[in-house]
């Protein structure tokens, strides 16, 4: 194996790095710590369960992660997708939600880790961008849907997201304004941080402002919740019991959030090297994600990916390679020694708010709006996975995301675009007819492009198009060339439906030929017998030679 990008920088360090990195460690660590609790709070846990779950994994991806510049740790669908995976096996009010989210965890990793063993990091390519933006959206909603209460004093005890939103609604005479107040509060304060103050750490500042009004107003005995007693030291190690009972129906989420975690995981990743200039390994991902996520499960933790909003930060302060991410474990761990009582201040209004603002974030308005430009059904695509997440659930909705994702692979597929190509005056090559008014074709000669692979999914649609592209000409068809530049290669019943064609091309009195054949459908062509069918003098590399082969069989008739 390799040895991952991050580490050999480490190993290779240049002392040029050491003021972004350590400025960056220091800046996510100011902003991770509010976050990640905020996250735990979310998925269900304590919220000192966000900062246990951060610590393996930052030591853990430094060694064995392909990016020199993310951040990993507890981020918003991981979180969301826990709490909705365990709330229905936990035992109401019982101590047995933090196992079942620890081993969540290691369920997580577990996939992630066979995942690498098999070499499955191309996976992930199964979730577009249409679907990606749509189920971020529903994310979102989800995730705020499920802070209302937090947030306002709200009773919106429901099983739906349309649920909570319509009991939030219903019962929103009983809000409870010193918490309703300090929530807005702490909205309009990190919003106004974020316009402003890009790089500031706002999640920090506003929850210590929040701590600070709590403490001074004396909200606390006015009814406003906040965190409460936080265990001393850090966790211990412990392996959670495993019980088929609690693994089986745990399964099928595992594998979503694997799904979800990864894709994020991976997209993030690789858009901050194509920024900066390196390239990280997907399956290599795979290992580091699972090393992590069994990190973070064996720490009494949750599942967990990778954090965008914290890479960006990190990124913008300079950082160059995953000793940030050190700097930024050794402050959580400082943190957690010496500041215990000022994290149990921290008032749940202001985390819920928080966690709020992170899901303004992930729903970009300006993304649907591209893709309605572009092409209608892309935008489609996004709307029709933002509501299956929200009127099923998350896990639901991933599959409804993924189906949808290979539906729309499979239509483009099973119905490509094809062309009659001819000659444009003034313009070099062949080209589709369809596209210039003035193109002309060689009379007798239908050349013929089908841009995609054929196979069992459209060689019905290939032969239907084919013969119409035949019956449309005005002129007797002496020749028909298939132009195979977009076919890599055929399956079984496209080399059957191929020979079909043959024969009734023959029967026609049509020469049936090939261009531009590349060597693996040559190979193909060969071992299925049509290459002694059609003829190998009727197979051409090129364009040019398929229309001498027509033309010099005109010659000497």
């Amino acid at each position: 194996m390799e040895m991952p990008l991050g580490l050999k920088q480490l190993l290779s360090y240049q002392s040029a790095w050491l003021r972004g990195d350590i400025l960056a460690g220091l800046t996510v660590a100011a902003y991770l710590i509010p976050q990640c609790m905020a996250y735990g709070e979310l998925a269900g846990v304590q919220p000192v369960a966000g900062l246990w779950a951060i610590l393996p994994a930052m030591v853990i991806y430094t060694l064995l992660g392909s990016s020199p510049q993310l951040s990993v740790g507890p981020e918003s669908t991981t979180a969301v997708m826990t709490a909705v995976a365990i709330a229905p096996l936990a035992t109401p009010g019982g101590s047995d939600y933090a196992i079942l989210a620890a081993l969540l965890a290691l369920l997580v990793g577990g996939i992630y880790i066979l995942g690498y063993l098999t070499r499955l990091g191309f996976l992930a390519d199964l979730l577009s961008k249409p679907i990606l933006i749509g189920y971020m959206a529903g994310v979102a909603v989800i995730m705020m849907a499920g802070q209302l209460s937090k947030v306002s004093g709200v009773p919106t005890d429901a099983d739906t997201v349309l649920g909570e939103i319509q009991a939030f609604v219903t019962h929103l005479s009983q809000y409870h304004g010193p918490t309703l107040i300090l929530s807005l509060a702490v909205l309009v304060f990190l919003f106004v941080v974020q316009a402003r103050w890009p790089n500031a750490p706002g999640p920090l500042l506003a929850v210590l402002l929040a701590t600070v009004a709590v403490n001074v107003l004396r909200l606390d005995q006015l009814g406003v919740a906040v965190v409460g007693n936080i265990p001393a030291g850090l966790p211990q190690l412990n392996i959670p019991n495993l019980s088929m009972n609690e693994v089986t129906p745990l399964m099928a989420a595992a594998i979503g959030i694997a799904v979800v975690g990864y894709s994020d995981n991976v997209l993030t990743a690789r858009a901050f090297a194509t920024r900066n200039g390196y390239k990280i390994d997907a399956n290599q991902e795979l290992l580091a994600l699972g090393a992590v996520n069994i990190g973070a499960g064996l720490m009494q933790g949750f599942p967990i990916s990778s954090s965008g909003s914290r890479t960006v930060l990190g990124n913008a302060l300079g950082n160059k390679t995953q000793l940030f991410s050190l700097v930024a474990m050794v402050t959580v761990v400082g943190v957690l020694l010496f500041m215990r009582p000022v994290l149990s201040l921290f008032p749940q209004a202001a985390l819920g708010a928080l966690v709020i603002y992170a899901a303004t974030r992930l729903i970009e308005m300006s993304e649907f709006v591209r893709l309605l430009r572009f092409r209608s059904t892309e935008f489609a695509l996004a709307v029709i996975t933002t509501l299956g997440v929200l009127a099923t659930d998350l896990l639901v909705g991933i599959a409804i995301a993924i189906s949808l994702s290979v539906v729309d692979l499979f239509a483009r597929v099973a119905r490509p675009h094809d062309a009659v190509l001819g000659q444009v005056l003034g313009l070099a090559g062949w080209h589709d007819i369809d596209d210039w008014d003035d193109a002309t074709t060689i009379p007798g000669l239908v050349i013929y492009r089908y841009d995609a692979p054929i196979c069992f999914a459209n060689v019905e649609n290939f032969k239907r198009r084919a013969m119409a592209a035949i019956e449309a000409e005005q002129e007797r068809v002496e020749w028909f060339v298939l132009n195979t530049e977009a076919i890599a290669e055929i399956d079984i019943t496209a080399a059957d439906m191929l020979v079909e064609l043959h024969q009734e091309l023959c029967n026609q009195g049509i020469v049936f030929a090939l261009a531009r054949v590349k060597q693996d459908l040559y190979s193909q062509l060969k071992r299925s017998g049509l290459r002694d069918l059609i003829g190998n003098e009727r197979i051409y590399p090129t364009l040019k030679t398929a229309i001498r082969g027509f033309e010099d069989r005109y010659r000497f008739k």
